[in-house]
This record gives structure tokens, sequence and C-alpha cells, in this order.
């Protein structure tokens, strides 16, 4: 069974009478690659400043690689290697210099690890240039390689896409998906791109105002998304008695309220809708169904309202 990195249990932050993040209940185990889904201002910040002792809880409970209280807390936090927006450098030091910095003040061994870190964020050639002079881009690479310089078990990046043209964006999504592969790394990322999240993610975690609306696996998330067609009948069972032994399909599944999904023969509704009348089930309807990551999350969160 994999070792549960982050496990969080009715985690909750309070400003005053608002809550941005109520009750929420996660578990991230190693390996995995969390997607964390939400729009700005959901809550998604909120929840990694607390993993990374940024903030504290109003209440709730928070463990790391199976550590709670204080004490532990602070001592798993080293295995984590965190981006949360954009970090602070000194304008008027280089890339290698800010990185030196904070190498010596965290006791990280090795030299040799700037380097590393400077390779695998793509700023190797950067030379001289002073931080003060960077692109957005190159500010949030340097994050990343300031997140990456302690070889983490566990990687916390909020918004790391921020500023990176097209081909930063592949470059960063071929790394975690090197770092998770090659280190078995597990990694936390949140992102409003979300074509790269399902690119990327292993699991997906949808939040909204505060709330977890819902978890999933990659794979559920594929199933629940796949194309289909959407049968309303009067009588399910009779339906899906036609379904296999007149048509011969099985790849389909029945739902509550008479709806049928089914997942192939998606080129012959015609043909489906013909046999289920002249077998007299009653069809009231016929759609075709499919969404992406982002159409799924709009249909989340269109339908949850919390007070």
């Amino acid at each position: 069974m994999a070792e549960s990195v982050l496990v969080t249990r009715a985690l909750t932050k309070q400003y005053g009478g608002t809550a941005a993040l109520a009750q929420a209940d996660i578990t991230i185990e190693q390996g995995q690659i969390y997607g964390l889904v939400g729009r700005n201002g959901a809550g998604k910040t909120t929840l990694i400043r607390m993993i990374t002792a940024q903030t504290a809880p109003t209440s709730g409970e928070l463990s790391l690689f199976g550590a709670e209280g204080e004490r532990a807390l602070a001592k798993m936090r080293s295995r984590i290697g965190s981006m949360v927006e954009t970090p602070s450098f000194y304008p008027y030091l280089t890339a290698r210099q800010n990185l030196e910095y904070y190498r010596i003040q965290r006791g990280i061994p090795g030299r040799r690890t700037v380097d590393e870190a400077l390779e695998q964020a793509g700023l190797a050639d950067t030379g001289k240039k002073l931080f003060k002079h960077f692109s957005l881009g190159m500010k949030q690479r340097l994050g990343l390689a300031l997140a990456l310089m302690n070889r983490p078990d566990f990687l916390v990046l909020d918004e790391p896409i921020n500023g990176l043209d097209p081909e930063g964006i592949v470059e960063l999504r071929n790394l975690l998906l090197q770092l998770n592969r090659e280190r078995k790394t597990t990694i936390l990322i949140s992102s409003h791109i979300l074509t790269e999240l399902a690119n990327l993610a292993t699991h997906f975690g949808f939040i909204d105002q505060g709330h977890m609306l819902e978890q999933c696996s990659a794979q559920a998330l594929e199933e629940r998304c796949r194309a289909c067609l959407e049968l309303r009948v009067d009588d399910p069972a009779k339906a899906a008695r036609v379904l296999e032994q007149v048509l011969d399909i099985r790849d389909f599944e029945v739902l509550s309220g008479g709806i049928i999904r089914l997942y192939s023969h998606l080129d012959h509704p015609e043909r489906i809708t013909r046999a289920l009348v002249e077998s007299g089930a009653a069809v009231y309807g016929l759609d075709s169904r499919g969404a992406n990551l982002e159409d799924y999350f709009l249909s989340l969160i269109g339908g949850v309202h919390h007070a």
C-alpha cells in the first residue's frame, strides 16, 4: 500500500467570518501527481500555504508522511520543495547567487545542487544577468529551481505555469513527469490552465469557494468525460435488454431518472432508437455527451452553491 504523503481532515482556514478553506479532507499518496483545480480565490493558495507552514489552520488536522504535531511536521517539511506565487529574490543578484544564498541559509549541502537546479529549470545559461532584469517566465523558472534545490520527496507548486511561453510549459511538464518517474517525486500542482493539468495529473481535486467539491483519479475522470450517447427512456430495464440482446451492445450504464449512457456505437443513434421503439421502449430524448476537464469543472461549480 502506498505511503500517504499528505492527509488533511476537516482542514479549515477562516478570515473573519469567511472560510477561505472549509472542512477539507484530502489524501495524496506517494508517487501521485495531484492537480488542484479551481478559480482564482477558490482556496488553492490557502491550502498550499497551510501545507508549507506559511499560514496556520483555524481548525482541522494535517499530516505529512504520517507525521502530526508541530515538531514532527517541521521535520517532515524539510522533505518538501515549494513554490507559492513568485518567491522573494534579491534584484541585484544573479540566478546563481540567489540560489547560493538560499542554499547556505537553508543548510543544503553541496554547491553542485545549485548547478543541478538551474539546469533543471532551464536557467543554466543566464550568466551575470541580474534578477531585476528577468522576465516573468524567468522569475517563475528561478522559483522552480529554488523548489528543486533540496531534491524534495514532495513538490508543491502554486500556479507554476504563469508567465511561461508554450515552449516553457512543455519543458516544465516534461521535467515534472521525469521527476515523478525517475525519483518517484510526489507532486501537488495548482493551475488555472486546465488543459495542462489534464496532460500531467494522475489525480484531481476540484475546489470552489473554499469547498472541495470532488476528488478522483485521472482514470475515473476520463470515464466521466467519455463521449457517449445519453438516452432518456420510460423503462430502463427493458431498454437495457434491447441493447444487449438485439443490438449486442455491452458498453453502457444505467443511471437514475431513466437515463442510459452508451459508450459505443456512437455513430448510429438512429439504429439504436429504432430498435428500442420497435421493442416497445419509449425514447424521450437522445443527446451526445462528452466533456474535457474545463467543461467538467464548470459543470461542478455550476450546480453547487455554499452559504
